[in-house]
């Protein structure tokens, strides 16, 4: 039998490397968003890496009934069913919790989860908050009911298991092949089993759920010998009862395969923990098997790698501030570092969104972009901490998708190579003009343009052949029309700047003509967006705070929406009647009085301050709006407001889904002082800073650092000082972080109304520069 065994002396060596002290390491929270309406999960992954080893705490619930266990484990529930290798960081949708493994202790081995409350009835197991660690890289946990003590650790395509056994109890483990998140029947395609002649176990399985047809490999070793094992095919079978003792039948068999297996392992009475190392392919068992061996050594020499990785990647940003503060941010820059996570294999294959296999060149192929959230905040913070995966791995990934897609264009919401075509936008735009504007190569931009362009003109997508024919999207033939004209405004407006600087002048004046394509679906009279039917009338009626899904607006409504021009606020706001009036609207909308309104039966409606809704992406960069109408203090305030309301370092300390990172990054921009509005600009948005000192060590070799007298007694930046020198204006360009140098505030209790006022002065807009 081919069993790995853990390498001790390399393990204690690398742990005897690594610093005493890890700047930031031991401030991440994983538990952080685990409840609430945050989505996270606490469980072992390396950066970015394809393995989420995490637990589930409930897979039995079906469709919308599964929106609070989109993470696969909720902080308030009393069992875990097991522990997956795949998972979404905040979502708002899911699907994976692939391969469950769950350690059983004794005789009599069930194979069926049992009922949450009847403790006993399954493999599910009761535990306790108090035997739990979470760390960056690591998990444990003890389950009450086995008395197992149950470890997790990830590399990049692996995750390792470690089991302590009761003495004197046999010691099984029950792979649930039924298993998976957002479950309902015939999700479960297909699946297999099997037994390999050097104990090697691998399988495979095909689910369509949230992605079709997408398949997955595995390929698993023990430290210990198998002393039996049962492949079980349960489908039509109702003879076992939950239960199948060692040795039953024909079910001692190399291989099976069907639409709900069960494999069991047993290994008698073991002296030592028992290791399990499983790794993932999304391309065959043989893909799989190469990642398990590309990755040497046992669970201390993977929980070291993982560590160090933690460790270099979270040193990107040095932080001072108050301890909370550090653990909301520390934890909010390692959520940002969870995707868009490797898919392709160790010799560099991967599936694509044709279901084929490709091979990358050069480059990791890298999935799970979950881009209508994170092109706001989320890609522009990689831009800054982690561009050489932005280059290299990540655009290189959305163009290659695009070559492989059938219907030509870039990804939309795509995970593990495959397309779920959710939420609207083709906001793979901005990330990829993002990078080419920062400086960022690695890639061929013509190549990229014309991805860009392919995806902007695709006619099928989204209502485009209205929008191109008559600038906006027509409500009487597309859903959630009035997003989706201001949306592709916007994308629009990132093609037109990247053609410009690549001296595509025809490109560049189509696009940028297309960019103001918001102003039809903007209604003055009403002073908000709208969705307009292809007759050219503004749909009717019209309420203001409506939310339904479907209707005129994406996860919002016109209070939301009626702000996103960000390449263009100047232009919106004279729309709106000019620096005065807009003010009063942004007022109106944080003051808004939500008594009698009801949101319940929109799920990702949370966070709500009047009729900004912080826990879902729409009006994120809304405070920031004050600083086009001339009202800077206005922005430091409402930053104040949502930051005291909206984080804190529990379970429930994220108002919304993290969506991959993008309500981490806003907090990890927010407490530097500054955020990106408009992905794109290259310029950053001053708001007011959240910690006392800041350094961002950048690629690059340089170091910014923000420096800051912050205090509950100082809420408003009285001065702005870069490099020594005051700054009038309210925004940082990109070139001036990346020079390295010291942007310092100067802190004070009452507002300075005369900062950063003048229309020079202030950020971005299309039609002012």
């Amino acid at each position: 039998m081919a069993m790995f065994r853990p390498r001790f002396a390399a393990a204690l060596a690398l742990i005897l490397a690594a610093p005493l002290v890890a700047q930031g390491y031991d401030d991440v929270d994983p538990f952080i968003g685990t409840g609430g309406e945050g989505h996270t999960f606490p469980g072992a992954v390396s950066p970015f890496g394809m393995v989420q080893l995490s637990p589930d705490t409930d897979t039995s619930c079906v469709i919308r009934e599964c929106y609070d266990h989109a993470a696969g484990y909720r902080y308030e529930d009393p069992t875990i069913q097991g522990f997956s290798h795949t998972h979404f960081s905040g979502s708002g949708h899911s699907d994976l919790g692939d391969f469950l493994l769950m350690p059983v202790a004794g005789d009599a081995v069930p194979i069926e989860p049992g009922d949450a409350k009847k403790p006993g009835s399954g493999y599910r197991s009761r535990f306790s908050h108090d035997t739990e660690i979470a760390q960056p890289g690591y998990y444990a946990v003890t389950l009450s009911d086995p008395g197992v003590r149950a470890e997790m650790t990830a590399g990049t395509r692996i995750g390792v298991h470690r089991y302590s056994f009761p003495k004197g109890k046999a010691a099984h483990l029950v792979l649930d092949l039924r298993s998976s998140l957002y479950n309902y029947p015939g999700k479960i395609l297909w699946s297999s089993l099997r037994l390999h002649p050097d104990g090697t176990i691998t399988g495979s399985r095909e689910t369509r759920g949230w992605a079709p047809a997408r398949k997955l490999f595995f390929a698993m070793r023990f430290s210990a010998p198998l002393k039996d094992h049962a492949f079980i095919s349960t489908e039509k079978d109702v003879a076992y009862k939950g239960f199948r003792a060692p040795g039953h039948g024909t079910e001692n068999v190399a291989e099976r395969s069907g639409r709900a297996l069960v494999g069991r392992f047993d290994f008698g009475k073991l002296d030592e923990p028992l290791e399990v190392k499983v790794a993932l392919s999304s391309v065959d068992e043989a893909g799989a098997i190469a990642n398990l061996e590309s990755e040497a050594g046992g669970f201390d020499a993977v929980r070291a790698n993982a560590r160090a990785a933690w460790e270099k990647a979270l040193s990107a940003v040095e932080i001072e501030a108050p301890a909370p503060m550090r653990k909301n941010l520390y934890t909010a820059l390692y959520h940002t570092l969870l995707a868009p996570s490797v898919a392709g294999d160790a010799d560099g294959r991967y599936r694509g969104p044709d279901n084929a296999v490709h091979r990358a060149d050069g480059f990791t192929f890298r999935s799970t972009f979950s881009l209508w959230d994170t092109f706001r905040a989320e890609h522009p913070l990689l831009t800054l901490i982690q561009p050489e995966k932005t280059n290299s791995d990540f655009v290189r990934s959305l163009i290659a998708s695009r070559k492989a897609s059938p219907h030509g264009i870039l990804p939309v919401w795509q995970f593990q190579g495959q397309e779920t075509w959710t939420m609207i936008g083709y906001h793979a735009v901005p990330v990829i003009a993002e990078a080419y504007l920062k400086g960022i190569g690695g890639f061929d931009a013509n190549e990229a343009l014309e991805a860009m362009v392919a995806s902007a003109t695709y006619a099928p997508y989204g209502g485009l052949g209205d929008y191109m024919k008559l600038g906006y999207v027509a409500i009487d033939r597309e859903p959630e029309a009035a997003s989706k004209t201001v949306e592709y405004a916007y994308d629009d407006w990132t093609i037109a700047r990247m053609a410009e600087a690549m001296g595509r002048k025809d490109i560049a004046a189509a696009f940028s003509k297309r960019a103001g394509n918001w102003r039809n679906s903007f209604d003055a009279k009403t002073g908000f967006l709208r969705a307009r039917k292809s007759d050219g009338g503004f749909r009717v009626p019209f309420d203001p705070t409506a939310i339904n899904y479907g209707s005129d607006y994406t996860e919002g409504n016109a209070w939301q929406y009626s702000w996103f021009v960000p390449h263009d606020q100047a232009a919106l706001f004279d729309v709106m009647g000019g620096d005065a009036a807009v003010v009063k609207k942004l007022d109106e909308m944080f003051e808004f009085d939500m008594s009698g309104i009801d949101y319940s039966h929109a799920e990702d409606i949370a966070g709500l301050i009047g009729q900004y809704i912080h826990g879902n992406e729409p009006s994120h960069h809304v405070a920031y709006l004050y600083n086009y109408a001339g009202a800077p203090w206005r922005t430091q305030e409402r930053l104040k407001q949502i930051v005291d309301s909206q984080y804190k370092p529990t379970p429930d300390g994220l108002s919304g889904n993290d969506d991959l990172g993008q309500m981490s990054a806003w907090l990890m921009f927010t407490a530097l002082g500054f955020y990106p509005v408009t992905p794109g600009s290259l310029e950053y948005v001053i708001g007011r800073p959240f910690v006392e000192r800041a350094t961002l060590n950048l690629p690059n070799g340089k170091r910014f650092t923000i420096a800051a007298n912050v205090g509950e007694d100082r809420p408003y930046v009285g001065r702005v000082l870069l490099n020594g020198r005051p700054l009038t204006r309210s925004y940082l360009r990109h070139e001036e972080i990346m020079a390295g140098g010291e942007l310092r505030f100067e802190m004070q209790a009452q507002p300075n109304r005369t900062w950063a006022v003048a229309q020079a002065d202030r950020p971005y807009s299309m039609s002012r520069r």
